[in-house]
């Protein structure tokens, strides 16, 4: 293997073998956000930290992950999270983890820009789905280690993963020389610029945000109302979590429909269905754990959708922009996501799971008013 990475000439496209490549390292690297979300009450006594405050290690990750540092600082602050035995030095690592974790905002969009117009939906509909796969996967994985090794050995196998990762991207990922020639800060500055040029990127964003909200709330309480209520290890909480990754198929399901032109029925099922998906937690409480597996694929499967269709939308905008387009729709993804993840404990230690069912229904039905209100202007302009 050559020891430098092939250069990006124009007319490049992405093999399969690529696209397989991008898709797991894509997952592999955003795991690292979920690691420790089924496993917080195994951290939280370990490094002393109360349980209202144990959802920050999760909402702190994602909020890293939102500023957008390279894959060796994610090395660094994995070990740092195995070693430490200090409250506050866990939620800085934990900071870091995220902050360290934003490869995948350059994949895909490399793999978007190689990607032909007529299949793009279904290359970043198939390398999103290692992505999604990847926080699906994050959550029994990390369960599992967690109840056989400690929960410290999870972050040791991540580091150990993240190094190997960085030697096979240093190596296989092509050059690509950028089209601009400005300089950082003002690359920053066109992001506010994006943002109030592109009503298609504030919508689908805003969309995106409170749908992972919603994602985020269920998979950090579902976790706490699982062992506490129902009596269940971390590994059959692994299981339950592995039932949820089911919901991963939507992510090249929602690539094709985008390609086909069916993004905009296919975003209303989702964000629908989304707010539909708590009602199995209403169902008699000998079934309970079988309506929180409903609930969690349901929810997922709508959640993936919804982010490849709005992805695909964004990458329709301005190819030159596609990176900062991406930058901004992942970080308000994920902003959501950190919402959702810092309220969960508090809303369940005060209402239990009736006020996760009611609040986590309540981000996506504002999400579909927001679609239904904008697709109603949008359809009066061109009447």
């Amino acid at each position: 293997m050559s020891a430098h990475p092939p250069t990006l000439h124009a007319g490049a496209s992405l093999t399969r073998g690529m696209v397989l490549l991008f898709a797991f390292c894509c997952g592999a690297i955003v795991a690292n956000l979920y690691y420790a979300q089924p496993i917080i009450e195994l951290i939280a006594p370990d490094v002393g930290l109360s349980s209202t405050m144990a959802s920050l290690i999760v909402s702190l990750t994602q909020i890293g992950y939102a500023l957008i540092v390279t894959t060796f600082v994610s090395i660094a602050s994995l070990l740092g999270a195995a070693f430490t035995d200090q409250p506050n030095v866990f939620l800085l690592v934990s900071l870091l983890v995220g902050f360290s974790s934003v490869s995948v905002q350059v994949l895909i969009p490399l793999a978007a820009h190689l990607a032909p117009e007529q299949t793009r939906g279904r290359v970043v509909g198939s390398i999103m789905g290692g992505l999604l796969l990847g926080i699906l996967l994050a959550r029994p994985v990390a369960s599992v280690v967690a109840d056989h090794f400690g929960w410290r050995a999870m972050f040791m196998i991540a580091a150990a993963l993240m190094a190997a990762i960085s030697i096979v991207l240093a190596l296989t990922v092509p050059k690509r020389q950028p089209d601009h020639r400005a300089s950082y800060g003002q690359l920053l500055r066109s992001l506010g610029t994006l943002l109030r040029q592109q009503p298609l990127l504030r919508q689908r964003a805003l969309y995106q945000a409170g749908m992972f909200a919603t994602f985020s709330l269920f998979w950090t309480a579902a976790p706490l109302e699982l062992a506490r209520n129902h009596g269940l290890s971390q590994s059959e909480i692994a299981l339950f979590a592995l039932v949820g990754a089911l919901g991963a198929i939507a992510a090249p399901i929602a690539g094709r429909l985008a390609d086909a032109g069916h993004t905009r029925v296919a975003s209303l099922l989702a964000m629908l269905f989304a707010s539909l998906s708590f009602l199995p937690a209403f169902i008699h409480p000998l079934y309970s754990v079988i309506g929180l597996a409903v609930t969690g694929v349901v929810l997922d499967f709508c959640v993936q959708m919804n982010m490849v269709l709005g992805q695909r939308t964004i990458y329709t905008l301005d190819a030159k922009s596609r990176s900062r387009l991406n930058a901004l729709y992942m970080t308000s993804i994920f902003v959501g996501g950190a919402f959702g993840s810092s309220i969960a404990s508090a809303v369940y230690e005060h209402g239990g799971w009736l006020w996760v069912v009611i609040v986590g229904s309540a981000f996506p039905l504002l999400v579909l008013l927001s679609f239904l209100s904008a697709s109603r202007k949008a359809s009066l302009a061109t009447a």
